[in-house]
């Protein structure tokens, strides 16, 4: 065989470390002359080598198969009968196992016996006594426990008090589930409190003179008595009573109307003099508890829940005072929070570097009883004398709070649970102050020249304004809620555009901008034939120059989509790194805050689904930091309101452009030509001359003017297709057919709003440009929805006003309405309705109650016509 053949045989032995064939046939044919990789003979003979390979391969395995075969059918009937030979050999060991034990028994001497059970129950007796003698002591003890402890008391030997108390204490389990246990209990309590009465006094003066030496005794003492907690309380009331004192007098305006500082100006100096207090306290606290870094958490949480008024209630009356602008107050006082976090941070991280042999202490378990953390120990049966006495500094909403937590750092939840109510209702707060500055916009300098002013500049000078306050929210949302708040910042965003367009949309009176625009445009002398006024000009220069400041509006509007949705591909990146690696990539700096947030409500399935958008949008232009996406609009309310203002201006438009028109078929339907009841060259004649046929009746007079000014449109937008603003959202055009607006380009943009969001395109802007409609597109459209528009007039509201149609007066409608029919052709207008009417209105009297009766479907223009035709 040769060495390839050879090789291949080597390759099938690892054939089994394989889960695909695929891969195995790839290595294997993988050549390792990468020159020959191209060579198809060489494959080829490669290919066939291994196939005789395979084969040899299948004839050994099929052979080594049939041997194990043969050698496990040979090795079965043997198996039975090796299994019952294990049984017997079981059962005979067993046998010879008890007959040892009964010869083990029968070798020690009766005397022997008898010696060893005669040591086994004096052992018993032994033990027995000893401890009923350690019962008697410890009764002994107690006898004289309380007049021992009154006479250390009064010899003001604390230490030794505190010491028999504890002896005491561990004794108490003697008694567990005996009648003496509840007396004995209450003894020793009593007892206990005697002791920190005698030295509770004491004790507030070494904390207030910060004698470290006499405290650090004094929590030993606490400690034996198992007061830890208490002791605690008394340093954290007497450390706090200047920063509780200096929080309840200070002069607020949110509480004071007389007062001239803020809360938020209040709050750095109340942090400054609280980490004051701190720092001092990073060089006494080690001095005292054996557990430094915990102690100062314990002391700042006391401090905390101290304060009275509460610090909830100061932010409610700084939401109440400031109303409106309730958030800017609450964002600085949140700021000063975070910084106060990271000053103690570094003092807790100083307390833990000065204390190294903390770690392993906490790590261990205690030997000595009197340092052991207060959790872990049976509290004592009464309210410690320590809350009693402060009981009137704690907050309404319970008792002075010391437990501690799993690793007894929890003072920056307490500290940040105060703001996540507001952090909740973000959404609404930024509404609020939204809603606040647009009311200052659109206020500012109007006043009583409100209708001197050109509402489309103004338009867009406020949208300047709006959008600078919008852009203000992105910094204020990641501010004070770090990322969790995006899904309140684009409601509240996509309500604030919403309610400012709404307001020109509805507020915007064209007539009073008609009477503002007082310059005549040029354009008009080319126009003069169309019959259009000076005010018609006017308010038609207004309505385009509005239709203008859409499209800018528009444009703007996509503008800040795209910093909004980079914005939201920076938070979905930053909540993406944490997710991965929470210890190098924090969300916020405190832990505490960051388990407040992570746990609330605003880290809901409708924030991680709008990140989940924006990392896929920003999938695809990741490699180019210019680039930007074609995304579904986040602002959907305030893009459907701008094409609604869109729509508006478009039809205050067509209104200037065909208000010509409308004058002229004002008196249209009351004409007295619909019931005439003969020619009049025919009345004119005798009873026996002869009657002179009709033929081909000319228009009447309204319809000529009609189809001139239809006829006179086209030269209106040679002039003006050219202005962007007339091929602005086109698709919103009234009465557009529906097969020329498939026609017309779509004008892509950043963020389109006119396409649903199913047909939207995400690509990168560096490949898509905005399409350009040329003029004639826009002509065509625009001659297209007036030609529409004003048919629509026609056939729904000035033809059925006819109340009577004698035969010739059909006949002249007939006329008219066949003279109209390819002049609205022309302008790529069709109408089925209109057919109708000439259809009908064409038809005898006969055929038309014929028709009348044996109609299947309902048809509102035959009930119209033969309302007007006497047919019924």
């Amino acid at each position: 065989m040769s060495l390839v053949a050879t090789d291949n045989l080597d390759s099938i032995e690892v054939l089994g470390e394989y889960e695909d064939i695929i891969p195995w046939i790839n290595d294997t044919l993988t050549p390792d002359d990468e020159s020959k990789a191209d060579s198809l003979p060489e494959l080829d003979q490669q290919i066939t080598q291994l196939i005789a390979s395979l084969n040899v391969a299948c004839e050994d395995t099929a052979s080594q198969l049939e041997r194990a075969i043969e050698d496990v059918s040979r090795g079965v009937p043997r198996l039975t009968y090796d299994l019952h030979f294990v049984k017997d050999g079981a059962l005979s060991l067993q046998n010879s196992l008890v007959a040892v034990r009964s010869q083990s028994r029968a070798v020690v001497p009766q005397q022997t016996d008898a010696a060893l059970e005669q040591l086994k129950r004096l052992d018993t007796i032994k033990r027995n006594m000893e401890a009923a003698r350690e019962v008697l002591k410890e009764a002994e003890s107690w006898s004289t426990l309380e007049m021992e402890v009154t006479s250390l008391l009064s010899e003001r030997n604390y230490a030794k008090a505190a010491s028999r108390l504890s002896e005491a204490n561990k004794s108490m389990v003697v008694f567990q589930n005996t009648p003496e246990y509840d007396p004995r209990r209450t003894l020793l309590v009593n007892l206990q409190n005697q002791l920190e009465a005698s030295l509770s006094s004491a004790l507030v003066a070494a904390i207030n003179e910060q004698d470290l030496a006499t405290c650090r005794n004094f929590f030993t003492i606490f400690s034996n008595i198992q007061r830890e907690s208490e002791f605690r309380n008394y340093y954290n009331g007497s450390r706090r009573g200047s920063l509780a004192t200096s929080w309840q007098d200070a002069p607020l305006v949110e509480s004071s109307p007389d007062a001239s500082l803020t809360f938020a100006e209040f709050l750095p100096k109340f942090y400054a003099s609280m980490l004051t207090l701190l720092n001092q306290e990073r060089s006494s606290i080690p001095t005292i508890f054996p557990d430094p870094a915990v102690s100062l958490s314990s002391l700042i949480s006391s401090i905390l829940s101290a304060l009275q008024p509460s610090f909830a209630q100061r932010l409610t009356s700084l939401i109440t005072h400031h109303g409106n602008n309730s958030l800017l107050e609450l964002i600085s006082a949140f700021r000063a929070t975070e910084e106060f976090a990271v000053g103690v941070d570094k003092i807790i991280e100083k307390i833990k570097l000065s204390s190294p042999n903390i770690s392993s202490t906490n790590s261990t378990s205690d030997s000595s009883q009197s340092f052991a953390p207060s959790h872990t120990r049976r509290r004592s049966m009464r309210m410690s004398m320590s809350i009693r006495t402060m009981s009137h500094r704690s907050t309404s909403g319970g008792n002075l709070k010391t437990a501690i937590s799993a690793d007894g750092m929890d003072w920056d939840q307490e500290l940040f649970q105060p703001f996540l109510e507001y952090q909740l209702d973000y959404g609404a707060l930024e509404r609020r102050l939204l809603d606040h500055s647009l009311h200052q916009i659109i206020s500012s300098e109007i006043g009583d020249k409100g209708a001197e002013w050109d509402q489309a500049r103004l338009l867009r000078e406020r949208a300047v304004d709006v959008f600078g306050a919008a852009a203000e929210t992105l910094i204020r949302y990641e501010t004070f809620t770090h990322g969790y708040g995006a899904v309140g910042l684009i409601q509240a965003l996509d309500g604030f555009f919403k309610s400012f367009v709404d307001m020109w949309t509805a507020d915007v009176n064209f007539a009073s901008l008609a009477a503002a625009t007082t310059t005549e445009d040029p354009a008009s002398e080319d126009l003069s034939g169309l019959d259009y006024t000076a005010q018609d000009w006017a308010h038609f220069q207004a309505s385009l120059h509005l239709l203008g400041s859409a499209r800018h509006l528009s444009d703007r509007m996509s503008s800040f989509e795209v910093k909004l949705w980079s914005n939201l591909v920076e938070t979905a990146n930053r909540f993406k790194a944490h997710r991965n690696d929470p210890t190098n990539f924090p969300l916020v700096n405190s832990r505490g805050e960051a388990q407040i947030l992570e746990q609330s409500s605003l880290n809901s399935a409708e924030l991680q689904a709008l990140l989940d958008r924006a990392d896929q949008e920003s999938a695809s232009v990741r490699d180019s930091r210019q680039a930007q996406m074609l995304a579904e609009p986040l602002l959907t309310s305030a893009r459907a309101a701008v094409s609604s203002f869109a729509r508006t201006c478009q039809v205050s438009l067509q209104g200037t452009i065909l208000s010509p028109l409308r004058k002229h078929l004002v008196s249209y339907a009351s004409s007295s030509v619909w019931a005439a009841s003969a020619d009049p060259r025919n009345r004119a004649a005798g009873a026996n001359d002869l009657q002179v046929p009709t033929f081909s009746l000319s228009p009447t007079n309204t319809i000529q003017r009609v189809a001139e000014g239809l006829l006179n449109l086209p030269r209106l937008f040679e002039v003006y297709a050219d202005d962007d603003a007339l091929s602005f959202s086109l698709r919103t055009l009234p009465h557009l057919d529906p097969e020329l607006l498939k026609s017309i380009p779509e004008q892509t943009s950043l963020i389109s709003e006119l396409l649903p969001p199913s047909h939207m395109r995400r690509q990168s802007m560096a490949s898509v440009k905005p399409a350009v409609l040329d003029p004639e597109t826009v002509s065509t459209a625009w001659l297209s929805s007036l030609g529409q528009s004003i048919l629509v007039h026609l056939t729904s509201d000035v033809l059925p006003q006819i109340n009577n149609l004698s035969s010739s007066g059909s006949a002249q409608l007939a006329s008219d309405l066949a003279y109209l029919s390819p002049i609205f052709g022309a302008l790529n207008v069709e109408s089925d309705e209109l057919e109708k009417w000439k259809e009908y209105i064409g038809l005898d009297d006969e055929v038309g109650k014929s028709k009348l009766e044996t109609a299947d479907s309902p048809d509102h223009v035959l009930d119209i016509v033969a309302r007007i035709r006497r047919w019924r």
